[in-house]
Formats: C-alpha cells, sequence, structure tokens
C-alpha cells in the first residue's frame, strides 16, 4: 500500500464517525508518528510504499478510531505545549483548552521566575511539566488522588528533564497538604467540572475510554473542587499570589463568586479558542489583621 492508498483508507474507513477536520488530524499523527514526515512531505512522497509492518499497524489503529477509541491512547503519547508526553487511560487527555490556559500562566510570569506553584488534580502533568520547562527557576509541585495517574506524571517529567514534586493527596479531604501558610505564589487546577446531567452531550471516545474520576464532579455539589481549592489558596498563596481555574463555561458566574466570597482581587476571566468562557484567574488578598 502507497502513502496515498493508506490516507484515502483513513478517509474512507472514518467518514461518517468523525468530523472531516479531525480526520485530516488523525492522518496528520499517524503520518508523524509512524513515518517521521510532515503532511507536506506525505503529498510529495504519496507513491512511496509503506513497509509492510508500518501498514499493519496503521490498519490497526485505523480499526480502533472506529470503534472511537481516542488516538492518544492508540499510540501511547501526545503532544503538548511542544512537549511530548506519555499517555494511557488512566489519566485525561491534555485539551487545546488546557493548553490555553497554561499559555496564559507562561505570559504572566518572567522566564527567570523564582516561584512555587502548585497544580492541583495533575493527571498527567501537562500542565505542572509545561509550567517547569518554561520555568527553570521555578519550584513545582504536582498533586492527585491517583497512584497510578502520579506513575504517568512522574514519567513525564524524565520524559522532558524537568524536576517536580509529586504528592499522593486529596484535595478534598487533606488540608494542608504539607505547605506552609503564605508560601505558594501560584495555585493551579483543572479539576473535574463536567457534572454526570451532562453525560449525554459527550462523544463515545469521550464517555467511553477517559477516566471519569478526571471527568465527572458530584452531581450534589459541581462546584466542590474549586470551593476547596478557592479556600485552601486564601492561607497557602502570597499576598497578591495567583489562582488559575480551567472551569465548565456553565457554571463561569459562580466559579467568580467563589473567588470573590473568598476575598480574591483581580479576578479575570478568559475565552477559549471556541468563545467559550473557559478560564478563570484572581489574586489572593491578604486582610490587613494577618500582616
Amino acid at each position: 500500500m502507497t502513502i496515498r492508498q493508506i490516507a484515502t483508507e483513513i478517509y474512507v474507513q472514518l467518514t461518517g464517525r468523525y468530523p472531516e477536520t479531525e480526520i485530516e488530524s488523525f492522518a496528520r499523527i499517524l503520518f508523524r508518528h509512524y513515518l517521521k514526515i510532515t503532511p507536506l512531505q506525505a503529498y510529495l512522497s504519496q507513491c512511496n510504499m509503506l513497509p509492510a509492518e508500518i501498514e499493519q499497524q496503521m490498519l490497526i489503529v485505523i480499526d480502533e478510531l472506529k470503534k472511537y477509541r481516542p488516538i492518544q491512547y492508540i499510540l501511547g503519547e501526545t503532544e503538548f505545549y511542544g512537549l511530548h508526553f506519555l499517555l494511557t487511560p488512566d489519566v485525561l487527555i491534555p485539551r487545546p483548552e488546557t493548553e490555553e490556559l497554561a499559555d496564559w500562566m507562561l505570559h504572566e510570569y518572567d522566564q527567570n521566575a523564582q516561584l512555587n506553584i502548585l497544580d492541583v488534580g495533575t493527571g498527567s502533568g501537562c500542565i505542572a511539566v509545561a509550567l517547569a520547562a518554561n520555568l527553570p527557576n521555578a519550584s513545582v509541585w504536582a498533586v492527585d488522588i491517583s497512584e497510578t495517574a502520579l506513575n504517568i506524571a512522574r514519567r513525564n517529567a524524565l520524559k522532558n528533564n524537568v524536576n517536580i514534586h509529586f504528592l499522593l493527596k486529596d484535595v478534598l479531604k487533606d488540608g494542608m497538604m504539607g505547605f506552609a501558610p503564605d508560601s505558594l505564589d501560584v495555585v493551579v487546577s483543572n479539576p473535574p467540572y463536567i457534572i454526570p446531567s451532562e453525560k449525554a452531550r459527550l462523544l463515545p471516545n469521550v464517555l467511553e475510554y477517559e477516566p471519569h474520576i478526571a471527568l465527572f464532579t458530584p452531581n450534589d455539589h459541581p462546584l466542590v473542587f474549586y470551593e476547596r481549592i478557592a479556600a485552601f489558596g486564601t492561607k497557602y498563596l502570597k499576598n497578591r499570589g495567583r489562582i488559575f481555574f480551567e472551569i465548565n463555561e456553565v457554571f463561569h458566574e459562580e466559579v467568580v463568586e467563589i473567588l470573590r466570597q473568598n476575598n480574591y482581587l483581580d479576578i479575570s476571566l478568559r475565552n477559549d479558542i471556541n468563545g467559550k468562557w473557559r478560564m478563570v484567574s484572581a489574586y489572593r488578598h491578604m486582610q490587613s489583621s494577618t500582616l
């Protein structure tokens, strides 16, 4: 089979299951992963024959995609903020909007800033690793409730040659998590924020394969993670320390109100590339009596 023929096979087999733009993305990912070539190089070499082993591997991936299994899990890897990450179904697949959150943060701080940063619910470690890689003088801690997820995050830190302190903690139960009051410059979190009643709108490749513990919040308390992390920040962020959240656009006003009730200042909401309220940031304000 030639490169052109395998490209045609991708489109024929997946049309009707995925949007055309997503099928194009699959083709780009597969050519890069198996052949180490760009889309232009694939076009220029479309008459070249595929090695038999690679042809077979790509056909297997196409069959898996027909079952809606995420390509990142099939290949066991993904890219985030220009860095390469290992992935298993034990961790959430990093999303473009999370990449936008990391980009916002990195544009707020000087590259040489000496910061103490905590990532709550780190999953694959994508946010923590991206921050550590681009802020080399920062000290970064990453917390997760899942030991399996932390093992993946540790491997990703090693893969990207960054030093991160990993903690197995439950933010809903473990209180201070070992930090001294007023010791952190930044707290960031992309917590579970999809309520179970929203399951019907999720695609099969999300609902059937990604870890529900990282996706879904309690139906009767959908903002519990924001409440607990915001309260944590009032004790452990420095004065004018900053908190960053990825959020469910449905609850953007409620998250802003949580921050207001916890005396955060300069609250900023941002849209993602699709125009949805997806990110929020605010500064901790210490009451004068605690100064």
